[in-house]
């Protein structure tokens, strides 16, 4: 009987323990006093027995558990009733023979009265027995009812209260689930990638449904495989092996993607009796599962897969929560795929708009461009370089207000209004802008802009003092001109970082008649211009001076990178994750030419370099390397063979030798030859080393790439080159002769063209198209 479970702390039950309740005890020794009489119970009738909630003066086992069985209970006889029972000599009535009652107690007079619970329905009596016969009066019956009635008042009352609790219990769940459903779509509204759709899932079983781990595997385009594609909140212990099934595998995932309908399972040894293939493969949790279907267009796209800790029933209410977060997820999914798309082609437009950087001779030129990371917009940044002729080169920079497809067509109209201007008319950075204005207000597309362009002029004879022990040089007139943009920066090559200060001009698209300045500066062999747009250096919440001396430390702090490597090191190192817009980035060194001049009829070129006696020295050294044969007019090819070789030398002589270390470079019209010089005597050795082995495998380089190489022991005082000093050591060189290209054509790419067009495309981009068009080919 439900009813009853108000009478005490614990639930009745066949096997359930009882104990007894304070209220009715109080009522029964109210029974005992008024009524005179030893013993006194309330009884209910129980399955399997009779719970005893106030009793006194009964045996003491009973007066412990509270609990009787027994057949033919007298209570059943007032229930069966619903009337008093009342009995002066138990003797005399022949339906009391072998009563427990009687033979238990020594009842010899019994008087019962009905006790009905909240729904009016007699569960129990009230007794009053006494071991001796007698009479009851009036009063006594009359004051025993009412006890009854006080027993069946708060029978109703403690109804009441549990019906009142019950009540409040689901409000509050509806209550709860109603606040989780209505916060489903704002938690997935803002969902853009597969990374986020995973920790919103994650949020979503977590605090609605109390499971701990969460997966998210979709069907591969072919529909032939299953993969996991997320895996932050993944159980521990799932193998890697395991994240990329077949749809046909005897598995609970894929068979969700079959049969189209949610598995759950209360533990992990009801889903290995269905699926004995789950066995065995690592997974942590021991607790329920449930695999839930995430449909797209009538199909299975797309598997959820929650993980409890403990064993759990599958209730309607979990049932309910998990049909609705399949809905959601699939409609997220939708969304990541749409943004996506639209995101790829808004960057292959912003990307088809700005060209390849052309080469120029002495300068190393390097540009990247990072679209921003948590939107499918484009922003207005371009870049661009123009050789006008082998002693110019005109750099430009720029940012159109905006993030749209519309801001990048701007870009794209100014961009090409400048790099026209370049190229026909030999003029100053400042009257280049000045007529892009113009042209911007009165031919379109009246954009509003920054930009920077930067005009490099090659002196025509080494000048100043400014080279290896005060020795004129080559470097580069810079003129600029600034129109609003964040101002250049010039790594100089002792590492310093100079800011070109000056106050910006009026940005374009404002006033066209506005006047604007040109600024010079120089750029000597060895620097690093850098142009960057404002994405690079404006984080919310911190000054936009602050992250421009960040910019100057990590700029410094790159000094001997790798030129084709500075442009992304800033973003990697300044921006990161947190992008918020786009980036753009131009670098350009100025080369360090050979002192000699390039070979000629009058003897090959020459060049040397003190090395430091530390591998921070080696990236500059082998730049400087690059530099050389570059002002040498030396192949590309052999160039990054040089390079790869001179690199495995120089960190030899750096690891294994010592100082001082002089490198030298020479180049006839026929080869080149690099050697560099320590002061160790010991010669390396052409050993053939194991898979496992970190090192030995310079000289296997200088063996299988150079034209020729060879070591020259030094002996007392032979010097070579006026940086290296006399005394013992060695110097390793190596050979590569102009016609060859060691390191291209022995070893062609083959490229797999399947893949060639769908390698960069998110997975959930190539599934869902196909889900629609396989939709619509079933309807038709």
């Amino acid at each position: 009987m439900p009813e009853t479970q108000v009478l005490g702390p614990s639930t009745p039950g066949p096997t359930a323990e009882f104990s007894a309740d304070e209220v009715f005890d109080r009522i029964v020794r109210l029974v005992h006093r008024n009524l005179g009489v030893p013993a006194a119970v309330f009884v209910v009738l129980d399955q399997g027995g009779q719970l005893l909630p106030g009793a006194f003066g009964l045996p003491a086992e009973v007066q412990a558990s509270r609990r009787v069985r027994f057949d033919n209970p007298a209570t059943a006889i007032v229930v069966g009733e619903r009337a008093p029972f009342i009995i002066e000599d138990t003797a005399d009535d022949p339906r009391l023979l072998d009563r427990w009652v009687v033979e238990q107690v020594g009842a010899r007079a019994l008087a019962g009265y009905p006790v009905a619970d909240g729904r009016g329905e007699v569960v129990g009596a009230l007794w009053a027995i006494d071991r001796v016969p007698r009479p009851w009066s009036d009063e006594e019956l009359d004051t025993l009812a009412d006890l009854a009635a006080a027993c069946a008042s708060e029978l109703r009352l403690r109804a009441e209260r549990e019906r009142a609790r019950r009540a409040e219990q689901v409000a509050f769940r509806a209550h709860q689930r109603a606040q989780f459903l209505l916060g489903l779509s704002e938690r997935f509204a803002g969902v853009t990638t597969i990374e986020e759709v995973e920790e919103t899932i994650a949020e979503v079983v977590g605090t609605g449904m109390g499971a701990r781990w969460c997966s998210l595997a979709l069907v591969d385009a072919d529909r032939r495989h299953l993969r996991y594609v997320t895996v932050g909140h993944q159980e521990p212990g799932f193998p890697d092996g395991m994240r990329s099934i077949r749809l046909d595998a005897p598995r609970p995932d894929t068979a969700v993607v079959r049969d189209r309908r949610t598995l759950f399972y209360r533990d992990q040894d009801e889903m290995i009796e269905a699926y004995p293939a789950m066995a065995g493969i690592g997974l942590m949790s021991t607790g329920a599962r449930s695999f839930l279907p995430v449909v797209v267009e009538d199909d299975v796209i797309g598997v959820v897969i929650c993980v409890w800790a403990e064993k759990r029933d599958h209730d309607t209410g979990t049932a309910a929560l998990e049909t609705t977060v399949s809905r959601y997820v699939a409609m997220a999914l939708e969304r990541v795929a749409l943004l996506e798309a639209r995101r790829r082609v808004a960057t292959t437009l912003q990307e088809s708009l700005l060209s390849d950087t052309p080469a120029v001779a002495h300068l190393d030129i390097a540009t990247t461009y990072a679209p921003a990371a948590r939107t499918d917009q484009v922003g207005g940044d371009w870049y661009d370089a123009v050789v006008r002729d082998d002693g110019t080169a005109i750099l430009t920079i720029g940012d159109v207000a905006g993030h749209d497809v519309s801001a990048a067509a701007q870009m794209g109209q100014l961009r090409s209004m400048l790099r026209a201007l370049a190229w026909s008319h030999d003029e100053s950075p400042a009257q280049m802008l000045t007529r892009l204005d113009r042209a911007n207000a009165e031919l379109g597309p009246g954009a509003l802009a920054t930009a920077v362009v930067v005009r490099l002029d090659h002196d025509d004879c080494p000048r100043g003092d400014t080279g290896p022990d005060g020795a004129p040089e080559r470097g580069y007139t810079l003129t600029w001109s600034d129109a609003g943009h964040p101002l250049p920066l010039v790594l100089r090559r002792d590492g310093t970082v100079e800011t070109l200060s000056a106050r910006p001009d009026m940005l374009l698209g404002i006033d066209p008649a506005a006047e604007r300045r040109d600024r010079t500066a120089r750029l000597l062999p060895g620097d690093t211009l850098v142009l960057y747009t404002d994405g690079l250096v404006e984080q919310r919440g911190v000054a936009i001076t602050e992250r421009t001396e960040d910019l100057v430390q990590v700029l410094a702090d790159l000094h001997g990178e790798a030129t084709a490597g500075l442009p992304r090191a800033l973003v990697r190192r300044l921006v990161g994750r947190a992008q918020r817009d786009d980036v753009a980035v131009l670098a350009v060194r100025a080369r360090v030419p050979a002192t000699t001049g390039p070979p000629s009829a009058e003897g090959p070129a020459r060049a040397e370099r003190k090395v430091a006696d530390d591998l921070s020295d080696l990236g500059p050294a082998r730049r400087w390397v690059d530099d050389v044969l570059e002002s040498c007019d030396v192949g590309v090819e052999v160039r990054r063979t040089a390079m790869l070789l001179s690199s495995e030398v120089l960190t030899n002589a750096l690891e294994h030798g010592r100082g001082p270390i002089t490198a030298t470079v020479e180049v006839d019209g026929r080869r080149l030859r690099v050697g560099v010089r320590d002061g160790c005597t010991k010669e390396p050795v052409l050993r053939d080393p194991e898979p496992r082995d970190l090192s030995g495998r310079g000289v296997q380089f200088l063996d299988r790439l150079a034209s020729r190489w060879g070591v020259e022991q030094h002996e007392g005082d032979g010097t070579v080159g006026r940086h290296a000093s006399g005394g013992d050591g060695k110097t390793v060189w190596f050979e590569i002769d102009l016609g060859s290209a060691p390191m291209t054509g022995a070893v062609p790419v083959a490229r797999r063209s399947s893949s060639a067009a769908t390698a960069s495309i998110p997975l959930v981009e190539r599934v869902l198209p196909w889900t629609r068009d396989e939709a619509r080919r079933r309807r038709t």
